[in-house]
């Protein structure tokens, strides 16, 4: 006898193992995974349903945030030209040069964003419920609220306004500092109210309308400073190249009009911060001027009073005019000598300013000095100082550009105190040269009366003071005109602006994520499910053995069936039946009848691997098979230990067991038949023995088989599992064929090793597989069968039940 294999190799000749046979199977075809996931539709349904309310649920609940983006150039002071008047107006007082990324750090800080927060009130909020979502009233709330003069602004304060009538409300749900305050407080509007978070009074806004009675308003206050941050962190501020000095701003809000109000007034704060900055130094000046134009008017007028007094006193009316050429000459020395002293009280009075203030305080500029490299000093250390107050505000003192301008302050420092020691010294050498002429006019005007003298003297004084006083004046009106003539930093490209459609949340795209992920969660479960599931899956697992494969038997339960329970055992082929179970059992039948040739008499042992695999089922079914075909078949239950085949025919007492022992002598006398219409002849295993395995060794076992060889076409043994006992090696030196069946979605996959190797090794003659309890649709009715796992339970002297 030789049986062919699915590669029509003889059976009978022992093929080279296959070594690839790890590979093949753990191979998975993508029909696999097709074919779970439609038979698995109902969970990517219930999956997309669950995904797609969720985003439903996102975008009802979740606000619109709507963008708005503005365009600002920054200007360039030192490529542009003075406006209006700019030529009446000492440029060395105000000049400095914008640097592009500071006034971008500018624009990004918190301090100017926590101005907005202040003049806008964002830091206080009023949200009504709408639907799902919760609603903001920026500027269209129909109350305003008004805290005690006592209350911090930075203090958190947050309440529930419900208006009962058009002149009481009730606040209640308290939030302070100190956490959730129980309780509910009952007031007028206009009228301040006592609450746990402080004293309130709400007033009616022009937005008061009765359809906000009854609807809770929450009002909550936030400190300043942490809402400044907030939108800081959410202002966008870029430069629109790397040549340019234009900036793109862009903010994101709930409001579309909070969001233009807050660029508008942040370029705005920013505008009038940097006006502040630039006029400082001219501030300082003109404060300076003033104090000295206060003096010089009282010098003058204490003058005036002196010689008016004196000459009343003296009844003076004119001076010698004989004394005119020496007290011209002494005037003028007089004169220069009173500038020369000017000159050095001033230089003093800056010198002692540059030891007195710090670095964040600018020099007086323009107050007469004659020396212009001490006026250009003064200049570029204003500048300096400025520059460094205005990187301040962004960054802190350890700033390395901080450090470094603070090195350069105090060199300007060094450089202006040296310079003024130098001034000092010439002007007292100028001085006492003057002096000495002074002296010798003196000299000469010995003669000249005393009263003469003195009013000349005064009067010098007196024009001194007066030209001094003019000169301040002047100076005073250029640094009016030149803090009258600074124009804004900035100019506005576009003014903010945006789509009125908002740009997040994104429905369509969280929609298709939704439908991703809905999709996703189950084909991954699917998929991990596949990959982990180390069982027979089916036809593809096999197909790398080089064992012969004899059929396949479909798991079917029938649609709307209930599964068969552990103790129903169902016969399921039957005469002109054309269901897909009967057609699978012919097609085995077929290929049966092919692997053991056209010789009678063959012997079958039906085993498998491990328990619950179905042998006993199909063994009884594929007897039924052969014997439509009429055909003589004979089905022994050999599986001495549970006799599972015995219970398709009421599990008589007495049986194959009885014979083996000697008990019954006619083994004819214990046929049994199944409850179809055909039925091969059944010898059922009667009493459970004590010594299953010493009874296979008897004598009449092979007598018996013997004697059905010589009546039956087939004879069929229900053994039980191998390598659990030893019954089915003991029975196979009496087959012509090892029939084992490995049931799908039962053995693990790395044991069709196992079977290889009994194939390969000779171990049980000649062997075929059938592969049983696959799963498959075939036909519209989709019918599906099954057969239970049953488990052995292996014992001596009694019946072990499921």
């Amino acid at each position: 006898m030789e049986l062919i294999n699915d590669n029509n190799t003889p059976a009978n000749t022992a093929p080279a193992r296959n070594t690839s046979h790890t590979k093949a199977e753990n191979t998975l075809n993508i029909k696999d995974f097709l074919f779970q996931f439609i038979n698995k539709w109902y969970w990517f349904v219930i999956s997309l349903a669950i995904t797609i309310s969720a985003a439903v649920f996102h975008l009802l609940s979740t606000p619109s945030v709507y963008t708005r983006s503005a365009t600002i150039l920054i200007k360039d002071d030192s490529k542009s030209g003075s406006s209006k008047g700019g030529d009446m107006v000492d440029k060395s007082f105000f000049r400095s040069n914008t640097n592009i990324n500071n006034e971008l750090q500018t624009l990004k800080s918190s301090a100017l964003m926590n101005n907005v927060v202040e003049r806008l009130k964002l830091n206080e909020t009023y949200t009504v419920k709408s639907g799902l979502r919760t609603q903001e009233l920026y500027n269209t709330s129909p109350v305003v609220v008004t805290t005690g003069s006592r209350t911090d602004k930075n203090t958190l304060i947050a309440f529930t306004i419900t208006l009962d009538s058009d002149k009481e409300f009730t606040l209640s749900d308290f939030i302070g500092n100190n956490g959730k305050v129980s309780g509910s407080v009952k007031g007028k509007i206009g009228i301040p109210v006592h609450t746990p978070t402080g004293t309130v009074t709400l007033s009616k806004t022009k937005n008061y309308a009765s359809s906000y009675l009854n609807t809770p308003i929450r009002f909550v206050r936030s400190s300043i400073q942490g809402m400044g941050e907030a939108y800081a962190a959410r202002l966008n501020a870029i430069l629109g190249s790397d040549k340019t000095t234009i900036i793109n701003l862009t903010i994101s809000d709930y409001s579309p009009a909070k969001a233009e109000d807050i660029l508008n007034t942040l370029i705005q704060v920013y505008n009038e911060n940097w006006i502040l900055d630039k006029n400082q130094t001219a501030v300082s000046t003109s404060q300076f001027i003033n104090e000295r134009l206060n003096v010089i008017e009282k010098e003058l007028g204490n003058v005036d009073e002196s010689i008016s007094n004196y000459k009343s006193e003296h009844l003076l009316t004119d001076v010698n005019s004989t004394s005119n050429l020496y007290m011209n000459q002494s005037v003028e020395s007089k004169r220069e000598l009173t500038q020369l002293n000017d000159q050095l009280t001033m230089a003093r009075h800056i010198r002692k300013e540059l030891g007195k203030k710090s670095l964040t305080y600018t020099l007086p500029s323009g107050t007469g000095l004659e020396n212009d490299n001490i006026q250009g000093l003064i200049g570029e250390y204003n500048t300096l100082v400025l520059d460094r107050n205005q990187l301040l505000t962004s960054s802190g003192e350890n700033n390395p550009l901080v450090r470094d301008m603070e090195n350069s302050l105090r060199s300007l420092q060094n450089s202006i105190l040296q310079s003024i020691d130098n001034l000092i010294t010439s002007l007292t050498t100028r001085q006492q040269s003057l002096q000495q002429q002074e002296l010798a006019s003196t000299r000469q005007l010995a003669s000249t009366p005393g009263q003469a003298k003195y009013l000349l003297s005064v009067e010098r004084k007196q024009k001194v003071k007066e030209e001094l006083y003019l000169t301040l004046l002047q100076k005073r009106e250029e640094n009016e005109l030149s803090q009258a003539f600074t124009a804004y930093n900035t100019r506005i490209l576009t003014a903010p602006h945006g789509s009125m459609a908002p740009t997040a949340p994104n429905k369509s795209f969280i929609l298709i994520i939704a439908v991703a992920i809905g999709l996703l969660i189950p084909a991954v479960i699917i998929i991990i499910t596949i990959m982990m599931n180390d069982k027979v899956r089916g036809r593809q697992d096999i197909t790398h053995l080089q064992i012969p494969f004899a059929g396949e038997i479909p798991l079917a339960v029938k649609k709307g069936e209930k599964k068969p329970k552990t103790d129903d055992f169902r016969i399921m082929v039957k005469d002109k039946s054309k269901n897909i179970i009967n057609e699978a059992f012919r097609v085995i039948r077929t290929n049966l009848e092919f692997m053991i040739g056209q010789d009678e008499h063959k012997v079958i042992m039906v085993s498998s691997l491990n328990p619950g695999s179905g042998k006993t089922f199909t063994t009884i079914n594929l007897t039924i098979s052969l014997a439509i075909k009429q055909k003589k078949v004979m089905v022994i239950d050999l599986d001495l230990r549970r006799g599972s085949l015995s219970k398709y025919i009421g599990k008589p007492h007495l049986g194959i067991s009885n014979y083996l022992s000697g008990q019954v002598d006619d083994w004819r006398s214990l046929i049994k038949h199944a409850d179809t219409e055909i039925s091969p002849d059944i010898l059922p295993v009667g009493t459970i023995p004590p010594n299953p395995t010493e009874l296979l060794f008897s004598p009449r076992m092979e007598k018996i088989i013997q004697e059905l060889r010589q009546e039956y076409d087939y004879i069929f043994f229900d053994c039980p599992p191998v390598e659990i006992v030893a019954d089915a090696s003991i029975i196979n030196k009496w087959t012509d064929l090892t029939l084992f069946v490995v049931r799908a979605g039962l053995l693990e996959r790395d044991k069709l090793s196992v079977i290889e190797g009994f194939y390969e090794e000779r171990k049980y003659g000649s062997m075929a597989l059938l592969l049983n309890g696959t799963e498959s649709s075939y036909g519209k009715y989709g019918y599906r069968y099954g057969y239970n796992r049953y488990g052995y339970n292996y014992g001596y002297g009694h019946y072990a039940s499921e």
